[in-house]
This record gives C-alpha cells, structure tokens and sequence, in this order.
C-alpha cells in the first residue's frame, strides 16, 4: 500500500474558505488525480498538532499526511483552525505562531474542526466519498481536539446535552501520538529510562503540559471540561464511541495518555486499535524528510491509518 513520491505529486490540493463558527475558515482539501472510483469511499477530516498554540497547513504533520492518504484514495480535508495565544513553555522551534492578540481559547479549536466536519459530510457525494464514511483525526493537539469534537456528539447524542440536538458521529476516530491529558498519568519506568538517554526527546513531563493546556484553555486545568482533557472521560461517556486507532512514538511522554485512552475506550467496548512505532520520539508524523528511519516510521503509521480506513465501515 506505500505511496510512491510521484503519487503524492499527483494528488490535487484546492483551498477552501468555510463560513466556520467563529468566522472565515480555510482548509485545504487533498484528492488523488485520477477518475473517481465506481463506489464512494472513505474521507477524512484532519487536525495538524503543535500545542494547539501553533501549526498551519504546510507543515508536514498536515501537508504530507494529507497527500501521504490521499494518494491511497482517501480524500482529506486538512482544517487551518485558529491557535490559541504562544507561550514559552512549548518549544515549537520554526513552526507557525497565533498572534498573541488574537489568540484563542477552548472550545473554538475544536468547535471549527466540527465545522469542518460538517462542511466534509455535506460535500461528500462531490468529493468522491460516502458520507458516512468520513472519519475524524489529528496529531498531538489536533488529535484531542478531534476525541473532544466526538466526546461533545456523544453527549448529545445520550441526552446529556439538552441545549443542543444530536449530530452525526465520525465513521471512525485516528488519533496519532495523541494529548489527551492536562495532568499527565504516571510516567512507567520503562519509558522514563529512554526519556532520561535521550534528553532531546524528554519534552512532555506533567509541568509542560499543564502550562500547555492552561494556555489553551485560558484557566486552571483542574476545571477543564471533559471534551478538553478526553482522557478523563469515563466509561458512560465513551458509550457509542466510534472506533478508535491509534499511533504513538516509543520515545515520547505522550504515549502514556494514549495507552490510558484506550484502555478506558476498550472498557467502553469501543474497536481499539493501538500501536507503537518502536523508537521514535513524539511528532514522527512531521519529521518524514529526515532521513530514512524517519521516513520509515512515518509510512508505517500513514499505512495503519490508510488500512484501517479502507475497511470502513
């Protein structure tokens, strides 16, 4: 299923601007230039990471993951959602900023990524996909923001929402090396021996990322609402969930919220699947120029979530 280089300069990028819930909204929508297939197919709407403080469209974690699944046949649309204020506490080396005046809070992030979902679901049949076959995901930040737009629907579809009616659920949720967790659950000593030989990669201990989603949400993380911090959602919370995949770095902090996330998923009897890409740090999603085991490690997570998605539903 690899996409060769010349496959993903075939594949056709068109900007968009969406009329979004807090105004203009710009994505991006990749498809493969080639005749549409005999049966629509899977889309999806995807969510670049960096904090939720930084990131754009261009970066490889949106620009090359787009190309890397649209060039296997799957339309993406990648969404340029607003950034909240940038903060020191996050290295985001060469990454694009907000404005430190125009930045925003939870819930707006994730409120445009519903939006963008929306917008994807009503322009299927024009796309090339079945609209109820599109998925949701994103990387770090922007996979949280994706598990919350789901938590969010869930609620409403349950009833525990009354101010708002039920809407449609993703086909199926893609969450790579995902941020689900404000307070951080306990580092095993496994990980921490590989996070102390490689002091590079020991970003995201509990103070980092408590400061990361205080930025984010503009108050204490302890008062966080569920679909900001997913991962604290509990089993009636996560019923009806859509099925979930997953992909961490073996070398990242991170990966402890995605395993607690799906286990509490499973116990949810939601369809699970997780994996760890064995010796990458966190981000491998947007490091697959450098070199050829960066590249390796960011195929495979790309082949997982094109396979996954191929067989949907």
């Amino acid at each position: 299923m690899r996409a060769a280089v010349g496959a993903l300069d075939a594949v056709e990028a068109q900007d968009h601007t969406l009329a979004g819930p807090h105004g203009p909204l710009p994505v991006r929508l990749y498809r493969r230039q080639t005749p549409a297939a005999a049966q629509p197919g899977p889309a999806l709407v995807w969510a670049h990471g960096g904090g939720f403080a930084y990131g754009d469209l261009e970066m490889a974690e949106a620009d090359w993951v787009a190309r890397s699944l649209a060039a296997r046949g799957i339309p993406v649309v990648s969404v340029d959602y607003r950034l909240a204020p940038p903060f020191e506490a996050l290295d985001a080396a060469d990454l694009h900023q907000g404005e430190p005046e125009t930045g925003v809070r939870f819930p707006v992030p994730g409120e445009e990524l519903a939006a963008a979902f929306d917008w994807t679901r009503a322009q299927a049949v024009e796309i090339g996909a079945d609209p109820e076959r599109i998925s949701l995901g994103g990387a770090s930040a922007g996979a949280n923001l994706a598990a919350g737009v789901v938590l969010t629907r869930l609620a409403r579809t349950t009833g525990d929402d009354d101010e708002h009616p039920a809407q449609p659920l993703p086909a199926h949720l893609l969450l790579a090396y995902p941020t689900l967790h404000a307070v951080q659950p306990p580092t095993p000593a496994d990980l921490r021996a590989l996070l102390d030989a490689d002091p590079e990669a020991d970003r995201f201990g509990p103070e980092p990322v408590r400061r990361m989603y205080e930025n984010y949400l503009g108050r204490p993380a302890e008062d966080a609402p569920v679909a900001a911090v997913p991962g604290t959602a509990d089993v009636a919370q996560l019923a009806g969930h859509p099925p979930t995949t997953l992909a961490t770095g073996e070398v990242d902090e991170l990966r402890v919220s995605a395993e607690t996330y799906a286990e509490s998923l499973r116990q949810a009897g939601v369809d699970v699947d997780l994996r760890m890409v064995p010796g990458v740090r966190h981000g491998h999603l947007n490091r697959p120029h450098e070199g050829p085991a960066a590249a390796q490690a960011a195929q495979q997570t790309i082949e997982q979530f094109a396979a996954r998605l191929l067989r949907t539903p």
